[in-house]
């Protein structure tokens, strides 16, 4: 099935030195670009992430230091990458957790203040748990009939998620042709921040999803423990995170 498009769609993948949102850098970007009318463009960049990728990381995805050593980094291109994203809903594989809080990590470290928050974005792995609890290798062979070969390679990864995407609309007839509706049924917490520290409760209160608070109301916190806003801003959490943070203690003052 064709996915019903208000806004162009950019389906990315993206392979990284490693896990960590906070430290880690993208080495290799894949990126379908859907326009309105269905017509697709197909993008790869490799990237220099200015640090060694560890050897248990090229394993994974088969990129090593000397591949990358003459690519362009992350900062010669941000610029451009956001242009050519601007104004597009963003559809991936794990994008919740991993691929759109480095990507936005990465671009906050290039000085593009970017946010995303007022595009859709939906996540493949999330509606395919909630239907059938599998991983993308086996989403594929179960939505797609097909063997994902070359998994971990982001150009792979990245047209497996595309099909699947459009083989859960074919399948799934209470899954709505929309990216506003797929962008709110693959979303497991109204997150404020990219890496899932601050979400939204029912009443649309910011609260800490993480840690000996977890579930407390953020400016609850704040007021009774103001040095827990230092050690966050201090500490190893995300620039988007400290972002919203400081967002939050500064409608506090507002308020006062």
């Amino acid at each position: 099935m064709k996915l019903n498009l208000k806004n162009p769609v950019i389906i990315f993948d993206i392979e990284s030195t490693g896990l960590n949102i906070a430290k880690d850098r993208i080495v290799e970007i894949s990126v379908i670009k859907v326009f309105i009318d269905g017509r697709e463009e197909f993008k790869t960049r490799r990237i220099n992430p200015q640090m060694p990728i560890p050897p248990e990381s090229s394993k994974i995805h088969g990129i090593t230091d000397e591949d990358v050593k003459d690519c362009p980094i992350f900062k010669e291109i941000a610029k451009s990458l956001f242009s050519y994203i601007e104004g597009c809903d963003l559809v991936g594989y794990n994008l919740f957790k991993f691929d759109v809080p480095l990507l936005v990590e990465e671009f906050l470290r290039a000085g593009v203040n970017v946010d995303f928050r007022k595009r859709k974005i939906v996540d493949v792995q999330n509606i395919f748990h909630k239907m059938e609890q599998r991983t993308l290798a086996a989403a594929y062979k179960f939505y797609c009939e097909k063997v994902l070969k070359n998994a971990h390679t982001a150009e792979a990864d990245t047209r497996a998620t595309y099909e699947v995407l459009q083989s859960q609309l074919d399948r799934y007839p209470e899954l709505q042709n929309d990216m506003k509706f797929l962008s709110d049924f693959s979303a497991r917490t109204r997150n404020m921040d990219y890496a899932g520290r601050i979400i939204m409760d029912q009443d649309n209160v910011p609260v800490f999803n993480f840690g000996k608070y977890k579930g407390r109301k953020v400016k609850e916190i704040f007021a009774i423990e103001p040095t827990y806003y230092s050690w966050m801003m201090n500490g190893d959490f995300t620039l988007d995170t400290k972002r919203v943070l400081s967002e939050i203690r500064l409608s506090m003052k507002k308020e006062m």
